[in-house]
């Protein structure tokens, strides 16, 4: 099953016989972008499991929620739908709208980066007309570029980055009622965040890290999934990756040397693993982001 076929949203929308998908793309890192417009529709989304972050481009004045008919859309209003929301929606006339879905795992990375918090505490605060003009204006310089052109849709990928730590740094709230059970804790969490972080371009094994926290690996790869949101493989490698962006953005350092630093075997396994992740290569990354 393909990465659009899981966002709820994007199908829902897509199923409609009056919108209209104009584009969309798979940016990497578990984040998707679609253009769309609509007219004359109803709409409803039960608790899909992803986040979907959503921007009026044009129309809009005649779209609102069932149950709250008095607040209406308009250009440049953002709603903010967390995954397990549920939603239904009225569109009289016409509509043109850009949507950013969120996976869980890109969500859970942004919280342990961004707030040093588990993942299984926070949620996104939902949102209906929200007036964000920093984030409007990320949605439009998003649209405006070609999301089939690899440095483009590369360009568009840190951009969508940017539209999601902004929502973690202003739309986030600890989650009512929560009762965690499992899981690090903090300071192991902290620790470990820390110790990956200071040891990328060290080989680093699933003993290694669990030794940290005198835990079995059986024990700790569970504890590790519970508090980061993903097995600690996908966290290492996409922790390999984000400094190797940094390095290709921030130095003109060969690749191979930041292969090395970032923990890869080899110029060919990081272009392999960076190719698969972004749908390019390291060179077509330092290149769109040159200058």
């Amino acid at each position: 099953m393909s990465q659009l076929e899981q966002l709820q949203v994007f199908q829902s929308m897509n199923s409609s016989p009056h919108a209209r998908l104009q584009r969309s793309a798979e940016l990497g890192d578990g984040l998707v972008a679609a253009l769309w417009s609509n007219r004359d529709d109803r709409r409803a989304y039960q608790a899909p499991t992803h986040h979907t972050l959503s921007c009026y481009l044009a129309g809009g004045t005649g779209t609102f929620r069932r149950e709250r008919p008095s607040s209406k859309g308009a250009p440049d209003k953002l709603c903010v739908l967390p995954a397990g929301h549920q939603s239904a929606w009225v569109i009289d006339g016409e509509i043109h709208l850009a949507h950013l879905y969120i996976g869980e795992e890109q969500f859970a990375q942004g919280a342990v980066r961004l707030l040093d918090r588990e993942p299984r505490e926070l949620q996104l605060r939902e949102s209906t007309f929200l007036d964000d003009p920093q984030q409007a204006l990320r949605f439009r310089q998003l649209c405006r570029l070609n999301w089939q052109e690899p440095g483009e849709r590369l360009l568009t990928s840190s951009l969508a980055h940017d539209l999601l730590d902004h929502a973690l740094l202003s739309q986030v709230g600890r989650r009512d009622g929560l009762r965690l059970s499992g899981g690090l804790a903090p300071t192991q969490r902290r620790r470990l965040r820390e110790f990956i972080e200071e040891h990328l371009s060290e080989p680093l094994s699933l003993g290694h890290l669990a030794g940290l926290c005198a835990l079995s690996e059986y024990h700790f790869a569970r504890m590790f999934h519970l508090s980061f949101g993903m097995p600690p493989h996908r966290y290492l490698l996409s922790r390999r990756l984000a400094r190797a962006q940094a390095l290709l953005r921030q130095t003109a350092q060969p690749l191979g040397e930041i292969a090395l630093a970032c923990g890869f075997s080899s110029a060919s396994h990081f272009s392999n693993r960076f190719r698969q992740a972004y749908a390019a290569t390291p060179g077509q990354y330092r290149l769109a982001f040159a200058g």
